[in-house]
């Protein structure tokens, strides 16, 4: 099952490195207008407190007032005194078992595991609801040591009813591999918020290029 509604391949929006949190609303609400967007991923790496709260009460209405799941990157702990839909944990952070006994049955977590199959038969036997394998692409965001190939989606799309999304450098001109490889999400963040055009432009091209590929 899909956790974040919808079947295909779909995009899968994970905030910039650095925003600020009203202003933004207007570029996400443009985002989400644009097309099918599964989930948005809020990612505040060494904010306090304050600034997640901030970055959420702006944020979360855009997402979830259209429908659209509002997850937060890492913090567990802050998923249900918040109202959002779920959290998405690296391997670094708390393990998808201890964050599953936090949000309780009915909230989403993704998982991280980069290119290995053990982490993500792993993830999925602790709860997990969806698995994110990466970087398939050399990525602006995050540094990265080993580039995933796309024939992990295809194996697990195969094996596996678990959703599975695809992360690292992604954009509307590299995706088609991913798409035909059976990947069910399309993890992006400069696609959509560094398009010359403007981030509704970048998910009208993403869906662009998912349905080309399809």
């Amino acid at each position: 099952m899909d956790p974040l509604g919808g079947g295909g391949c779909r995009v899968y929006l994970i905030t910039p490195p650095a925003f600020d949190p009203g202003a933004f609303g207007d570029l996400l609400a443009a985002a989400l207008d644009a097309g099918d967007v599964a989930a948005v991923q809020l990612r505040l790496k060494d904010a306090d407190d304050a600034t997640w709260q901030r970055a959420i009460d702006a944020l979360r209405p855009v997402a979830q007032t259209r429908d659209v799941a509002f997850l937060l990157n890492d913090r567990a702990d802050l998923v249900r005194p918040t109202g959002c839909d779920g959290v998405h944990v690296g391997q670094d952070d708390m393990p998808a078992r201890q964050a599953r006994a936090l949000l309780g049955p009915e909230l989403t977590i993704g998982v991280t595991c980069k290119a290995s199959r053990d982490l993500a038969m792993a993830a999925g036997e602790d709860g997990a609801d969806y698995v994110a394998f990466g970087a398939f692409f050399p990525s602006t965001t995050k540094e990265v040591t080993r580039l995933a190939d796309p024939e992990i989606l295809h194996w697990w799309s195969e094996l596996m009813e678990l959703p599975c999304c695809a992360i690292g450098g992604i954009t509307a001109a590299n995706c088609a591999p991913l798409v035909r490889a059976g990947v069910d999400f399309l993890a992006v963040v400069g696609a959509v918020w560094n398009h010359p055009d403007g981030p509704g432009a970048g998910v009208r091209a993403l869906e662009a290029a998912i349905a080309a590929a399809a």
